[in-house]
């Protein structure tokens, strides 16, 4: 009887040891540390889609030059990261593939890159978009130029679900998608817009929110970036320079880099 009594006096205390000890154990030593380990790069457009056409250029051709420099300078001073691209000549993934690629891939961002245009030839400057429908009448044009690269691919009634990019009421269901990478959608888009302005010295017209479908699925934060305006000649030339590239890839590989650094120590 002494000794059934005993053991169960034993059996608590030893259960008891974790709970007791536990007290001591730092928060962090237990929760494993967020390494971003891998990117998803997309440059916007490509083979039979141009995207904007300037008086020189085409869009499709700037952002992938843009692309594959800030994969150089990631690979070069990032080399824990992993960088995938959706791709890497001019050839044309659906809009569909594109975020698919870094869901299949568990990558832990997603940048597409694009330049803009404008019917009024003066408009300039740089803008990041993130996932959103605030202020969606105000950027509808834009919204609506780039969902509209759907109309070219094969089967696109059936593959985006009867989806019309240039229909209002279409967006109804971008109402539905999960806020849960707004934050830190928000925060690399505002390192990228910083970075533009304050190290490249360009014009940077905000961070802004739009209903793009190759932001609605992507399951990691993402954002679209707008490089400049091709239909502003000052503008498409500084784009089409080697030098506009590299400040521009520069500027979203150091926005990439901060805001790595900043998630991983938070």
């Amino acid at each position: 009887m002494e000794r059934s009594k005993n053991k169960k006096i034993l059996l608590s205390l030893i259960l008891c040891i974790p709970f007791v000890f536990g007290g001591f154990i730092n928060n962090e030593t237990m929760m494993p540390k967020f390494r971003m380990k891998k990117i998803v790069l997309d440059a916007g457009h490509g083979g039979k889609d141009p995207g904007n056409v300037g008086s020189r250029s085409k869009e499709k051709d700037i952002n992938l030059a843009v692309t594959l420099l800030v994969g150089k300078y990631i690979k070069e001073n990032m080399p824990d990261v992993q960088v995938v691209y959706t791709r890497k000549d001019d050839s044309f993934p659906t809009l569909k593939e594109r975020p698919m690629i870094a869901n299949n891939n568990k990558a832990d961002l997603f940048v597409s890159i694009h330049s803009n245009s404008a019917p009024n030839k003066s408009a300039f400057g740089t803008e990041t978009f993130v996932m959103g429908t605030k202020h969606f009448d105000a950027n509808f044009d834009i919204v609506k130029r780039e969902n509209s690269v759907i109309l070219l691919e094969d089967n696109y009634e059936e593959n985006y679900e009867g989806f019309d990019p240039s229909s209002p009421e279409s967006y109804m269901m971008f109402n539905l998608m999960s806020k849960v990478h707004f934050e830190n959608s928000v925060t690399l888009a505002a390192n990228v817009e910083a970075q533009f302005k304050d190290r490249v010295g360009r014009k940077s017209r905000g961070v802004k929110q739009g209903p793009f479908y190759v932001l609605w699925t992507p399951s990691m934060p993402s954002v679209l970036v707008e490089l400049g305006f091709l239909s502003n000649t000052e503008e498409e030339r500084f784009l089409m320079s080697q030098e506009g590239k590299e400040y521009m890839a520069s500027a979203i590989y150091r926005s990439i880099r901060d805001y790595k650094e900043s998630i991983e120590k938070n």
